[in-house]
């Protein structure tokens, strides 16, 4: 008898069919295995949207730790020719500036000569000299036996004590070296250069530096450069032209700037709030709950962070936060009393200074909110160490379906040998029938052939 190379062959019954269906019946032992590893992942990705969130808070507030946002200034300028940047130490005012001279740096160029010329025969020196308004300086820089007017650019160029920078000029008839102080200023002005007997400077090209020359309320003021710091106390003018015209500069502290650190933090919690909200959301029919209904994570990030939102802070003349015009709602969330705000903004910028930044980064409102987002953000915070845990599940899901994976193959493989041997004796049972039928079949015909 031939032997039986698929099953159902040898029986006529679908015993491959039949083993698929109880491979697919074993499969669904993998079903919740699969559930809890998605539902593992998925909290994963929330956990890293909520670390997302939970930054920008803490961003928003490192803002407000710093005492420095509190004094911050700013300059209006109405006029031309200058720029003004305040800082923190900058006093509040009304100043005219005249610009009457920029500050600009020398400059000289040579004769004009062959580019491929040798200009020494041996080595020499070429003697720069400054100082366009008091005292003179010089300086040395060697040059090279045979040196061309290229090689001359690059030896001043790669000393970088020169004090000048070198470039060439055709202009039209030869090349030219030309020289320009690295400072602007009259007394890193180059004057003149000499040492090289074919290369001499030429004097129509002689174009002096000079200080900036300004006057502020009345007050002749000289700079070498045309960033001027100090003139004015905390604040730094850049001057961009000449004019006759007095420019108006007006210095007062910058409420706009704190209030909208202010309000930038208000934003960033709310919309921290607002994910939080739509992760712990339940419908009672969990079609469309968050992704982190119940989880203790959360509720202890929630925790932790409405005490620091309410609780007092020392005995300053602002202590709670609410005292600012800034409470929390029935949803958690941080509402504004804009006038409240406003005015403690405009009226007691100290107040809010030691309220929110303290004396110290940890001991103000900020450092204190700072340092608990910090144990929820930090690389071993509570976000991190959840996010490990569901990964650890994650990992033990994975080994699980891999040995369920295998314990089906391996029942599957059982089916399939013992369907085998089902199919193979039913095929001998068959061959035996047909055998007996046709010997039962050739006696009866010899019977009636007596």
């Amino acid at each position: 008898m031939a032997s039986i190379t698929a099953l159902g062959v040898g029986s006529g019954l679908d015993l491959a069919g039949l083993v698929d269906q109880l491979k697919a019946a074993e499969k669904q032992k993998l079903v919740p295995i699969l559930e809890q590893k998605s539902a593992q992942q998925t909290k994963i990705s929330a956990y890293g949207r909520l670390e997302s969130a939970m930054d920008r808070v803490q961003t928003s507030i490192a803002a407000l730790n710093d005492a420095a946002s509190f004094k911050q200034q700013k300059s209006t300028v109405t006029g031309e020719g200058v720029l003004a940047t305040a800082g923190e130490t900058a006093n509040a005012g009304r100043y005219e500036v005249t610009v009457t001279q920029l500050a600009r740096a020398g400059s000289a160029a040579s004769n004009s000569v062959a580019l491929d010329q040798e200009l020494t025969a041996a080595d020499a020196t070429l003697t720069l000299e400054f100082g366009a308004g008091g005292t003179q300086t010089s300086y040395d820089v060697d040059i090279s036996a045979g040196s061309t007017l290229a090689d001359v650019r690059d030896q001043i160029n790669a000393d970088k004590e020169s004090g000048v920078t070198a470039s060439l000029v055709n202009d039209g008839t030869g090349y030219r070296l030309a020289l320009s102080s690295k400072e602007t200023g009259e007394e890193a002005s180059l004057t003149g250069f000499s040492g090289l007997a074919s290369l001499t400077m030429d004097a129509a090209t002689l174009r002096t530096g000079q200080d900036a020359e300004l006057n502020v309320n009345g007050i002749a003021i000289t700079s070498k450069t045309n960033r001027v710091e100090e003139a004015i106390q905390g604040v730094t003018l850049d001057l961009t032209a000449a004019s006759g015209d007095p420019v108006t500069l007006v210095i007062e502290r910058d409420e706009e700037s704190l209030r909208g650190a202010i309000d930038e933090f208000v934003k960033n919690y709310n919309e921290m709030k607002s994910t939080v909200g739509r992760m712990t959301a339940y419908n009672g029919e969990g079609e469309t709950s968050g992704e982190l209904v119940g989880d203790r994570t959360v509720r202890t990030i929630e925790d932790r962070l409405r005490r620091d939102i309410t609780d007092n802070l020392g005995t300053g003349d602002i202590s709670r936060l609410s005292q600012l015009g800034i409470a929390i709602d029935e949803k958690g969330r941080l509402k504004v009393d804009e006038d409240k705000l406003a005015d403690a903004v405009t009226n007691n910028p100290e107040g809010l200074s030691a309220f929110f930044a303290g004396e110290n980064e940890e001991g103000g409102f900020a450092g204190r909110l700072n340092a608990t987002l910090e144990g929820i953000t930090a690389e071993n915070g509570i976000i991190q160490s959840s996010v490990t845990s569901a990964q650890q599940r994650v990992d033990s899901l994975d080994v699980r379906k891999l040995r369920m994976e295998a314990s089906i193959e391996r029942s599957t493989e059982r089916y399939r040998q013992q369907f085998g041997q089902l199919d193979g004796l039913i095929a001998q049972m068959n061959s035996m029938s047909s055998y007996l039928s046709q010997q039962f079949s050739i006696l009866g015909n010899m019977q009636k052939g007596n």
